[in-house]
């Protein structure tokens, strides 16, 4: 046998009883034993935080109307978000730093300087798998279920954590005001509305709630965020009665109108001074020939029949007008600006159709025509039409900030009033206006530029 061989038997029998001490040794089996509480610790605060932030709290809160304890203390827990997640973070990056620092420990004492490498791989795929992946999937699944389960130990460790979270909470707070940032403390991860919201999207796109739904249910939750000035009709649209005109010709104007209350000015259109009712400027009439003759229309002063006017201010919310509605017993209202200059009117049906969409009758026919499509998929709208009904319509997404109606957008844009025929292209749209009145865009066509913008 050559030397070579002789040194590479004497090594290899050296190296067998050393392997055989390193494995035989305790501790290393009990490091074993820590890495895997320690990987089962991160499953635990992974799995708990998907759970705790996934869960719904309408539903946390129907279990716990039923007597269940555990949904009760997941509430309890979720309520201060910030110190929750900060105990979660702070637990999971504890464990898994302590659980990689052991496994390099272990790792480097049996494989030599080659460890380093095989621990990271090794603990990388561990981490991975069994302490990120499987139970935030698991979490999903069924977060409600787990958040009633980790509640108990979560709010424990909490609160044992919480003099440590509290000075991390500051250093962020202080780092971020040192960048200008000013956190809200009132501010909250949950929002029942986004929630919801977000439900009915996620919902909508697997098709188990319809379009319409999901607009109607939308509609209710926005009423408090949109004001009587973006749904109003402007007053420039309103059909009006001027006090001074003879009986027959209020009749007459009275029975032409679709409407039945039609505000009554004097003098000029801004004086308005009541608010006539059909029916009752009928019955008065027919008193009036039941009790004079013919003769009655003559001196008939339709004042006598005409209601008190009811004035709202332009930012009223919807939510809190459609509540005074209801209070008072009726369904119109004149709105005035700051400076009780009138602006246009509201009615209850106004209301009800940022919920359930447009209502319309055997004297609305034209408002049904006021939307029609293309054959390049345009569509020729009015120009006093409404983003919010448009984007509704067609489930497009035009901005409302600048200007409620369609036309309203377009003269923002262009910084002017446009000619007909002149074309704009702005948020992913073309914009061509068919017709002016004076100074008011009447009709426009519009069309996404791409198809993707109409989803």
């Amino acid at each position: 046998m050559t030397v070579p061989a002789l040194a590479a038997d004497a090594a290899a029998s050296a190296a067998a009883p050393a392997r055989d001490s390193i494995l035989a040794d305790p501790v290393v089996w009990l490091t074993c034993a820590a890495i895997l509480l320690l990987l089962a610790l991160s499953a635990f605060f992974s799995g708990s935080e998907t759970a705790l932030t996934a869960s719904s709290q309408a539903k946390l809160r129907a279990r716990a109307d039923k007597g269940d304890a555990g949904a009760t203390r997941a509430l309890d827990v979720t309520r201060d978000s910030e110190r929750l997640l900060g105990s979660l973070l702070l637990g999971n990056n504890v464990v898994n730093i302590l659980s990689a620092s052991l496994a390099t420990a272990l790792f480097t004492r049996i494989l030599g300087a080659g460890g380093v490498a095989v621990a990271t791989l090794v603990m990388t795929a561990l981490v991975l798998i069994f302490s990120e992946v499987l139970p935030k999937t698991y979490a999903i699944l069924a977060p409600e279920e787990l958040s009633s389960r980790v509640a108990r130990p979560i709010g424990i460790f909490t609160r044992i954590m919480a003099p440590i979270v509290a000075v991390v909470r500051l250093i962020v707070r202080g780092i971020l005001a040192l960048l200008g940032f000013r956190p809200d403390r009132a501010s909250h991860v949950f929002s029942v509305q986004e929630e919801i919201a977000g439900a009915l999207a996620i919902a909508q796109s697997s098709g188990s709630v319809e379009k319409e739904e999901r607009d109607r249910l939308l509609g209710a939750l926005d009423l408090g965020e949109r004001a009587v000035e973006e749904v109003m009709l402007h007053r420039s649209r309103i059909e009006m009665i001027d006090a001074g005109l003879p009986a027959d010709q209020v009749l007459d104007l009275v029975l032409k109108s679709p409407h039945t209350r039609l505000p009554v000015y004097r003098g000029e259109r801004e004086n308005v001074v009541g608010v006539i009712h059909a029916k009752d400027l009928l019955r008065g009439v027919r008193r009036a020939l039941q009790d004079q003759g013919p003769e009655a229309l003559r001196s008939f002063d339709v004042m006598d029949t005409a209601m008190p006017p009811y004035f709202v201010p332009e930012t009223t919310p919807l939510d809190e007008q459609m509540r005074e509605f209801l209070k008072r017993h009726t369904h119109f209202a004149l709105v005035v600006d700051e400076y009780g200059s009138l602006r246009g009117l509201i009615t209850l049906e106004d209301i009800l159709e940022e919920i359930v969409g447009e209502i319309t009758d055997e004297h609305d026919m034209d408002a049904a025509q006021s939307l029609l499509p293309g054959p390049q998929g345009d569509y020729v709208v009015e120009g006093a039409m409404t983003i919010r009904d448009l984007n509704r319509a067609l489930d497009w997404s035009l901005p409302d900030d600048e200007a409620n109606t369609v036309a309203g957008l377009v003269i923002h844009m262009a910084q002017s009033i446009p000619a007909a025929g002149q074309v704009f292209s702005f948020h992913g749209y073309r914009f061509e206006v068919l017709s002016r009145r004076e100074n008011r865009i009447t009709r426009l066509r519009i069309r996404p530029l791409e198809p993707a913008a109409a989803g």
